[in-house]
């Protein structure tokens, strides 16, 4: 008999051999669907609902699947998210239309597109003094409001017990929220040039996000089965700092959050990190990282599916994969489907593998490209 999906999943994370190889779809911002494209596919279903999107927050484009579509999907993860304060959510809900948008660290995102929004404004953008991460008005990840609706949503999961449940607090990543506060440029620069200012900074938004991660955990209690978190650390051929740097600076505090994660939860740790990490991936599963996503295949050697394989594929799982780089927004639903044939052919080998998009599907994706996707798992998933 066919596994059910959460069974499916299980016996990926034990490193068995399931019926099919799983699909993550729609659980997370990693793995979900933009606006537009899934406008276009609720479309071709004939699906009529109104707009509705991952974490309660219109800005960040990512949209809120409808079940009857995760179910044509074939979809095995369900997720459970976070949300922003009350508060926030409320402000940016009364704020003039196509005004910046603020997130609760400060953060402000600016409309380009209709429709689309980019991180603009990063208030400590001009400082590399401690004193200013010191006095800075740090968001309150106690706040109740953040996960009121958690316990619940992971509960009611959980006693269905038919879907395998990913869940992913939003903005609890360290790098990631340093580089909104200060760019991606300027703290790469301070990461060189000031060292200790940037500890500090990291050391400070990593307290944040355990206490944010600690809140969540203790709602989501044993419901869950995998907690996503993750850094972007590579580029499309190299890493964003050397490994020694990664190392030395960033390293410790990854591997204090992975500790604290663990200590308060059996569910596997689902790690997401774009570009070419290949030479890192040994640094992660030294950390206690499960499962690692999204595989960016078009990115340097993590093209080498074979050497993933072979080298890592008995201590980590492997999820994502398909590229959305060129074969999903550029090619044939012929090309889609052999593309998952090849990923599925080599890392789905013995089990080991989750398949998923890598990253957001994206608003120049055509729905017949996400159908040609999920059912050539259908087609070339089983075991």
């Amino acid at each position: 008999m066919p596994l059910t999906s959460r069974e499916r999943v299980l016996a990926v994370l034990n490193h068995e051999v399931p019926d099919r190889v799983p699909i993550v779809i729609g659980a997370s911002n990693a793995t979900g669907i933009s606006n537009p494209t899934y406008r276009k596919l609720k479309a071709k279903l004939g699906v009529e609902s109104p707009d509705d999107f991952l974490y309660d927050w219109p800005e960040l484009g990512t949209a809120k699947i409808d079940e009857v579509i995760l179910e044509r999907l074939h979809s095995d993860v369900r997720g459970v998210l976070d949300r922003e304060p009350a508060t926030v959510r409320a402000k940016n809900e009364a704020r003039e239309p196509g005004s910046p948008y603020f997130n609760s660290w400060g953060v402000g995102s600016v409309e380009g597109d209709p429709g689309t929004w980019f991180p603009a404004i990063h208030p400590l953008a001009d400082t590399h003094s401690i004193a200013d991460v010191d006095s800075y008005p740090w968001p309150d990840m106690n706040d109740p409001t953040r996960v009121a609706h958690v316990k619940a949503e992971a509960q009611k999961l959980a006693q269905e017990n038919k879907y395998a449940i990913l869940a992913t607090p939003w903005l609890a990543f360290p790098l990631e929220r340093a580089f909104a506060m200060q760019r991606m440029d300027r703290f790469m620069l301070n990461l060189g040039r000031h060292p200790d200012f940037a500890r500090a900074l990291l050391a400070k938004l990593t307290d944040l996000c355990k206490t944010l991660m600690g809140n969540f955990l203790r709602e989501c209690g044993d419901n869950i089965d995998m907690i996503k978190i993750g850094d972007d650390l590579g580029m499309q051929n190299s890493l964003l700092m050397s490994p020694k740097m990664y190392r030395e600076i960033l390293k410790p505090f990854h591997a204090d959050y992975l500790a604290f994660i663990k200590s308060h939860t059996k569910a596997k740790v689902f790690f997401h990190t774009d570009g070419d990490v290949y030479p890192l991936i040994p640094d992660f599963i030294e950390m206690g990282v499960d499962i690692l996503n999204p595989i960016q295949t078009s990115a340097g050697k993590m093209s080498d599916l074979d050497g993933l394989k072979k080298q890592f594929g008995k201590n980590i799982i492997f999820c994502g994969g398909i590229d959305t780089h060129r074969v999903l927004p550029f090619g044939m639903p012929e090309d889609v489907r052999k593309e998952v044939k090849r990923i599925i052919d080599v890392l789905g080998k013995d089990g080991g593998y989750m398949l998923a998009s890598v990253h957001t599907v994206m608003s120049d994706v055509t729905p017949e490209n996400v159908l040609a996707m999920v059912d050539a798992v259908d087609e070339f998933g089983w075991y």
